[in-house]
């Protein structure tokens, strides 16, 4: 292993003309990223080699400037032990914020003006083979820091204030062909840390690289051990997959590698046979379109519009909305595949499943809920709904109408381009329904013509059950026959009240 400065290529494995000019240019930029950093990271680079330490920028945004990319977030390593670099910090940063919420792991936090920086020292990590939690020792040079890195793309770091590249496993060259690899064997690797199995198809789907193919055998051999790594972690890498610009291609490469039976097994239940007569389609690959059409359906970032992308709840809830087929699936007379309720069935399950990755509450309540309400819109397409119908729809929906709107239609993935045109009109409609009873009245916000105090007051009741029976009557009316007004809503409510 050798450190080196940016320089011209000698020793790159993949040794093609269209992978060395790809490498010149990535040279060529991660100079001039490298020397164009902010004043104050050389400063600090200087702070400690005065102080006879060692400090190089690492990991992430090392690659992320070579792709061209800046970061907000600046990682570095450093040979000083975490209590040298919080006297280093201190003074660097004039009395600015420091936080130290990762000494536990060797890293300090610092921010001055508008950047923000964490210094690590060097170390190793692993996990015992019945742990959840990995184990830090301190290590004593950058390169061996380097080797535990997840990735050679990874494993690349700019010294301070040298700017020295120090590249010792080749993750430029690998970063120019969009490989992922290992620095060290990949079975040492993922036995390490098993999490970085999920980084690689996280990456995946974040950069679009391709696994190198001793890579991903060592993935298929130890996919199991990503058992004893924390939901939360997990839950971690597989939320930023899905946010991912490549989502499709990085649960492929889960499925493929077997990780995706241990993380989210109910994505490779949906691999169904087809029957002989083909009537029914393969449903995981549905699924994964219906995922990549819902990102279609995403408004764009910072636009502010709704389902501003990317969203994870419309990601989730396009990718999970058929996962009750499997137990739901029964052959009927003549061939027929049925997936009654499988609705209902698919949202519990949903619910089950984020439970176990320690999703927040409200995140799956949400997901959940679209897996629910996502057939609810072709019972319109067979015949129009009545406006009470409609009212329905938006009240069950609520703040979820617009993620509905767009799972619903992402959901069409016939090849019948007159069935698919028909749908889609037939949904134009549905929505021009809501805008119009929207301009009539506040359909979004649908309430009994009284409230609880107006229903007491007028049955002389104290607050209990019976004012909920009350306001429930007063709100299906509301529902079926639209605005009532007061003196009609009133005259109901006695008459309800009457015939008890």
């Amino acid at each position: 292993m050798r450190p080196y400065t940016v320089g011209p290529v000698t020793d790159a494995p993949h040794d093609t003309d269209e992978t060395r000019a790809r490498l010149e240019v990535a040279r060529t930029r991660a100079a001039s990223m490298f020397a164009a950093l902010p004043a104050e990271i050389h400063e600090l680079g200087r702070a400690f080699e005065a102080a006879g330490h060692e400090l190089a920028l690492v990991g992430g945004p090392v690659r992320d400037a070579v792709l061209g990319r800046s970061s907000a977030d600046l990682d570095f390593t450093t040979s000083a032990r975490p209590e040298q670099t919080e006297g280093i910090l201190r003074a660097w940063n004039r009395g600015g914020a420091l936080w130290d919420m990762g000494r536990e792991f060797g890293t300090l936090g610092a921010a001055r003006g508008g950047l923000r920086v964490e210094v690590t020292t060097y170390r190793t990590e692993s996990y015992d083979p019945t742990s959840r939690k990995p184990q830090v020792v301190y290590g004593d040079t950058l390169a061996g820091d380097l080797s535990r890195r997840d990735f050679t793309v990874n494993a690349m770091a700019v010294r301070l204030p040298s700017l020295e590249l120090v590249d010792p496993f080749d993750g430029l060259a690998d970063l120019a062909a969009e490989v992922l690899r290992t620095p060290v064997a990949p079975e040492q690797s993922f036995d390490d840390d098993p999490l970085r199995m999920m980084r690689a198809v996280r990456f995946v789907s974040q950069l679009g690289f391709r696994i190198e193919p001793g890579t991903a055998d060592a993935v298929r051999a130890l996919a199991e051990r990503i058992g004893i790594v924390s939901a939360e972690r997990v839950r971690e890498e597989l939320v930023k997959l899905l946010m991912g610009a490549h989502p499709r291609a990085g649960l492929e490469q889960m499925v493929e590698l077997g990780l995706a039976r241990h993380v989210l097994p109910e994505l490779p239940a949906l691999q169904l046979e087809i029957d002989e007569h083909h009537h029914h389609k393969d449903v995981y690959q549905h699924s994964l379109t219906v995922l990549e059409q819902a990102i279609d359906l995403e408004s764009a970032p910072g636009s502010g519009g709704p389902c501003e992308g990317p969203d994870l709840v419309l990601r989730l809830a396009a990718l999970l909305h058929d996962i009750g087929k499997p137990a739901t699936r029964r052959y009927e007379a003549g061939g027929v595949v049925t997936f009654r309720h499988h609705d209902v069935v698919g949202a519990k399950l949903t619910a089950k499943r984020m439970k176990a990755l320690a999703f927040d509450k409200d995140t799956t309540k949400q997901v959940a809920r679209l897996v629910e309400l996502h057939l609810r819109f072709h019972g319109y397409a067979d015949s129009a709904w009545t406006d009470s119908a409609v009212r329905r729809y938006v009240t069950d929906a609520g703040p979820l109408l617009e993620h509905l709107h767009r799972l619903t239609r992402a959901d069409v993935t016939t090849r019948n381009r007159r069935k698919s045109r028909a749908l889609a009109r037939a949904y134009d409609e549905l929505e021009a329904r809501i805008a119009e009873l929207a301009e009539q009245e506040e359909i979004g916000r649908i309430r009994p013509d009284l409230d609880g105090n107006e229903i007491m007051q007028i049955l002389d009741l104290a607050p209990g059950r019976e004012v909920g029976e009350a306001y429930k009557h007063l709100l299906e009316l509301r529902m079926e026959h639209g605005p009532l007004g007061r003196e009609r809503a009133e005259e109901e409510l006695k008459a309800w009240w009457a015939a008890r």
